[in-house]
């Protein structure tokens, strides 16, 4: 590999990254505040059902949204091991697996919301149901679908504690952002805990969300305007090399 190239591959990963990262924010935002901040009434099955049902292309925007940000996961997984790897090869991969992990959890969990809109349209069963029976089983799909992106977030808790100490380690990135990025792990961990064990301070909590939020968007930046040290990376390949 000739130095030009040595030095053009790490920042070209860490651009890729910066992208995909930005997908994943934007994805998210939408899917959360465009869409089922706007469609889901809490504690209301009929209401909500009737949202749904006046709105189904807002709905399955929700739907084209995360079924993008989980697939931008899975090629950022693969992008992130490849820069810090030669870090740390077996965090890199115990932080890739738990985010190709989280992916899986929310690919499944669509099925769920999905399915709330299936229950609401569905002309082949609904005849042997009330439709307060058809909207409160439509509310409880959504709310599963709530509770299992809170299972993948535990997930994607663990891999941002890894990954902010990868970044932390590196070198090749400020540190930081390592310290930001594990901090966001531990506030994923604590809303997703909260949901399932202590669901009455589950709206008490949803401040904190907020340092995952600038967590996860300084390093997206850093990555798509700075990119990496390409210098220190390649010392970091040079020195894990045997």
């Amino acid at each position: 590999m000739t130095a030009r190239n040595a030095g053009a591959a790490p920042i070209a990963a860490a651009r890729g990254a910066g992208w995909l990262y930005l997908a994943i924010i934007v994805c998210g935002l939408v899917g959360e505040l465009v869409v089922r901040t706007n469609l889901i009434v809490a504690g209301d099955a009929p209401a909500t059902a009737a949202n749904v049902l006046a709105s189904t292309g807002l709905f399955r925007l929700g739907f084209l949204a995360d079924s993008i940000m989980f697939l931008c996961d899975v090629a950022l997984a693969g992008l992130l091991y490849m820069l810090f790897r030669p870090v740390s090869k077996v965090l890199a991969l115990v932080a890739m697996s738990l985010r190709l992990a989280q992916a899986a959890v929310l690919a499944l969990n669509l099925l769920h919301y999905y399915g709330a809109l299936l229950v609401l349209e569905g002309t082949g069963f609904a005849s042997g149901f009330e439709p307060s029976q058809l909207q409160a089983l439509s509310y409880l799909l959504l709310d599963l679908h709530g509770h299992g992106y809170d299972l993948g977030l535990l997930l994607f808790g663990l891999h941002c504690l890894l990954l902010g100490s990868l970044v932390w380690r590196s070198g090749f990135l400020p540190r930081i952002l390592g310290a930001l990025v594990a901090a966001a792990g531990v506030v994923y961990l604590i809303g997703s805990y909260t949901r399932f064990l202590f669901p009455a301070y589950l709206q008490a909590i949803t401040p904190i969300y907020a340092i995952a939020l600038v967590a996860e968007l300084g390093l997206c930046l850093w990555l798509l305007i700075k990119g990496v040290d390409a210098e220190r990376w390649n010392a970091r390949v040079a020195r894990a090399e045997p």
